[in-house]
């Protein structure tokens, strides 16, 4: 099960976090995987651990809140390997505040990343895609995509806006070969939330209070979130489209 042998997978936002462990978990299924960021040396050295593993994959540096840098990765994948089979839209960002304290300039920079990109390289792709009558498409959205999170106007805006974007192009594209999910994470302890604890002033009381938020009593793993992706990206999801699915820990049922 869940095999992707013979399959080219493109993760963007992989040199660390859940696009790292995305990379690399789908490479182990047997896909040939671009780890796409714009982070050179990080990216270089994950793709040059996933090949020194014999294992495929290609490290690619990629802007997503660049329209051509997105047509230029199509181009080069198109070029190289013939066609992509798995587009993995992970790249994000964030942002911290209630609407008072959240300008249009903020706004407008999450959405560059976290919309715009992924409807770019959606489109540059999704033509070939369409073409073979075969494309899966797994777009990393949040729980803030579902539920509400106090403080995080900017950043919910735009992951309920990749909910809905993923359920649109489920639909309209079901019969042309393509299948388009969301992931919808809880918090998840990457390096980069980490950081972010460890500049709080009481860094222990701000990890406990970040674990407490899941029903379960702890952050998710990028690993976690990563076999959610593998099962969306395989054939064993065949009959899976336009789902928003909640990896949370027990996040949004009430906690």
């Amino acid at each position: 099960m869940f095999d992707l042998s013979g399959k080219n997978a493109l993760v963007t936002g992989a040199a660390s976090g859940i696009g790292e462990a995305t990379a690399r978990t789908l490479a182990a299924a047997g896909a040939k995987v671009f780890v796409a960021d714009l982070d050179f040396d990080r990216g270089v050295a994950v793709a040059d651990d996933i090949a020194q593993q014999g294992l495929a994959a290609e490290f690619m540096e990629l802007d997503v809140s660049d329209k051509s840098s997105c047509a230029a990765a199509e181009a080069y994948i198109r070029r190289t390997s013939g066609w992509l089979d798995i587009l993995v839209n992970n790249a994000g960002i964030g942002h911290v505040g209630t609407i008072l304290e959240t300008t249009s300039e903020d706004l407008d920079r999450l959405f560059a990343v976290n919309v715009r990109g992924m409807f770019d390289l959606t489109k540059a792709f999704i033509g070939g895609m369409i073409e073979r009558n075969h494309g899966v498409i797994v777009n990393v959205a949040s729980i803030g995509g579902i539920i509400a999170i106090r403080d995080r106007l900017a950043y919910c805006t735009t992951k309920f806006a990749v909910v809905g974007f993923t359920k649109c192009i489920a639909l309209d594209h079901a019969t042309q070969g393509i299948r388009a999910n969301s992931i919808c994470p809880g918090r998840v302890e990457t390096e980069f939330v980490k950081k972010r604890i460890a500049e709080y002033p009481d860094p222990k009381k701000a990890y406990e209070e970040m674990a407490a938020t899941q029903a379960i009593g702890r952050m998710g793993t990028p690993e976690e979130i990563a076999a959610c992706a593998l099962y969306l990206a395989s054939d064993e999801a065949a009959f899976v489209t336009g789902t928003a699915l909640e990896i949370d820990g027990g996040f949004s049922v009430g906690k």
